[in-house]
């Protein structure tokens, strides 16, 4: 009987899937399915750094919970800090791991010997540990006090939350206070950290600790459609059932039946279900992040333009030599067509987002607008505030684009960075009008209701040399610093949830000045060339008819009859000499 109850115990040491069975039938609970044995058998041989993203529902916070007893049970003198997401969760774990020890027989060894030890909702100590300063199991909120704690073993259990990791600043926040484990780690063999949640969007923390050599294991609820959307990060054995003909679209598990996922995703709508069961973060940070660089047109610009572009996002059309610092995938392309037809800009103007002295940038970007289509030409930005040398290279920019309009954001300094700028224009001479404006609205809706529209119908088109300066602007900045300020960073993270960028400076100036040429985008391209076209055809009927020498040599150069001066003699004289 002894060497039974030997061979038992050695067997429930050796193996965590043998005591999550055993768990889970102490608590009436169906035996473990296979997503729950493979996050078991991943918590057990995964190594000493890694992370575990699985669908909701599946039970990673109570296999979190029985590993720690596990743990406990082979050893009772480790010592194990469980983080989550707030205290109250981290509270909850506790007693529940306390709750498991009182209710199990055959894990009474456990339980607490004597007053002296300490057995709380916070922390706690087994039965049969050795007296020690750090307890047995300790459970805190990502947001309390980490320092000063340790521990052999680092379970953090859903620390990402959309709470506390919506915006960039709350990201970095959340990735420093993690990172301090490293810390609190004890530096022994069998020391490890491990991670289980699910990410919230393409910039999780927890693609960061991917990077950072935290490797990622990640159980999806249906056989995934697309799999290089998880880029290699799927369980091995979903990898090796899709190579060997699994339908894609099935349950990976018998958690949840096809009808229950199917009745999920209806109630939940697609993307929620697609970022909570699947893991695929993809479609949500497209339907978050709405202002993409391969909605752009992206081509160098002159004095004139084209009368019309023909856009594709074919990767023979890719920009690969320009840094996109967007969305994953996300990158700029050169128009598939340009005709060839050359004609004027309508109108050029400066769009000026200004700032006091500080963190934030006053930025000016030149936009010009001809046959529906709306230019970005140049871009420009300055830290220093409102003085002379920042105002006067505002004025340069101007003049240097022959901007005709200075479009003046006025809710900063209600209107003196205007009366000043009507100063530095008059001493450089500069021929323009200076409207003030003033925005009422929150300023990422009004950004993304601006911008959106017109990127969508292709109808942005950007000069290259607008994103080389952007990327390489601020360069004595430590790189994450530089990244916030950059144009095409502040567009590709900007959704409809106010204080999502820490900057918006340069996205504002733009969304600005696109904004006062709505109308003009409003006019379709293919209209304005046609209507341009019969009115190019009505001029020349006119010069024949009026001056046919004078139209034959135009017509033989290639130059066009609109709005062209001929000599005051209208009448050739054919027989003249003769």
């Amino acid at each position: 009987m002894q060497n039974k109850e030997y061979l038992v115990d050695r067997t429930i040491r050796s193996d965590f899937k043998v005591f999550l069975t055993l768990i889970w039938r102490e608590l009436n609970l169906p035996t473990p399915t296979r997503a729950q044995f493979a996050i078991a058998d991943y918590l057990q041989h995964g190594g000493k750094r890694i992370q575990i993203q699985a669908f909701r529902g599946v039970g990673k916070s109570w296999i979190t919970a029985a590993y720690v007893l596990w743990v406990l049970y082979k050893d009772p003198d480790k010592k194990i800090m469980v983080i989550s997401a707030s205290k109250e969760r981290a509270d909850n774990f506790s007693i529940f791991c306390q709750k498991l020890i009182l209710d199990i027989s055959w894990i009474k060894h456990m339980r607490p010997r004597s007053d002296d030890q300490r057995w709380s909702r916070i922390s706690f100590d087994v039965g049969n540990a050795k007296p020690h300063q750090q307890p047995s199991v300790s459970s805190k909120g990502i947001g309390s006090q980490l320092t000063g704690g340790r521990a052999d073993i680092l379970c953090f259990d859903d620390v990402e939350v959309v709470n506390n990791s919506a915006t960039d600043v709350q990201r970095e926040k959340l990735l420093q206070l993690i990172t301090e484990a490293e810390a609190i780690i004890t530096p022994k063999e069998d020391s490890r950290i491990l991670f289980l949640g699910t990410p919230q969007s393409t910039f999780t923390v927890y693609r960061k600790l991917s990077e950072r050599g935290y490797k990622p294991f990640v159980w999806t609820a249906r056989y995934p459609s697309n799999p290089q959307n998880y880029e290699g990060l799927l369980a091995p054995q979903l990898v090796e059932e899709i190579e060997k003909g699994a339908k894609k679209g099935d349950p990976t598990d018998t958690r949840f039946t096809d009808i229950d996922l199917a009745e999920r995703e209806v109630s939940m709508g697609r993307s929620n279900f697609m970022l909570q069961f699947q893991l695929d973060t993809s479609l949500s940070d497209a339907e978050q992040y709405p202002l993409k660089f391969q909605d752009l047109i992206v081509t160098p610009l002159g004095e004139e333009c084209a009368e019309r572009y023909v856009w594709s996002a074919d990767p023979r059309y890719m920009l690969t030599e320009l840094a996109a610092v967007g969305l994953p995938n996300d990158r700029f392309y050169s128009p598939m067509h340009i005709d060839t037809g050359a004609i004027p800009f309508s109108e050029t103007i400066l769009s000026l987002d200004t700032s006091g002295r500080g963190a934030d940038e006053t930025c000016a970007v030149i936009l010009s607008q001809a046959n529906g289509y709306i230019f970005v030409r140049d871009i420009k930005a300055w830290r220093q505030g409102y003085t002379d040398e920042t105002l006067s290279g505002i004025i340069r920019l101007a003049k240097r684009y022959k901007a005709t309009r200075l479009v003046i954001e006025e809710n900063f300094g209600d209107g003196m960075v205007t009366e000043l700028l009507k100063r530095h224009a008059a001493q450089q001479q500069l021929q323009a009008t200076l409207d003030g404006v003033r925005a009422t609205t929150r300023k990422e809706n009004r950004i993304i209701d601006t911008l959106e529209p017109v990127m969508n119908q292709h109808k942005l088109i950007v000069d290259p040399k607008v994103w080389e300066y952007d990327y390489h602007s601020n360069p004595n900045e430590p790189p994450e610093k530089r990244l916030e300020y950059m144009l095409g960073y502040q567009m590709s993270r900007l959704r409809k949830m106010a204080g999502c960028l820490k900057h918006d400076d340069r996205a504002d100036a733009l969304a600005q000045g696109v904004k006062w040429f709505t109308d003009a985008v409003a006019i379709s391209a293919a209209k304005a060339s046609a209507a341009r076209r019969y009115e190019e055809w009505k001029a020349m009927e006119q010069a024949f008819t009026d001056h046919p020498h004078a139209a034959c040599d135009i017509l033989v150069k290639g130059g066009t009859f609109i709005d062209k001066k001929f000599p005051s003699n209208t009448v050739y004289d054919w027989t003249k000499g003769r």
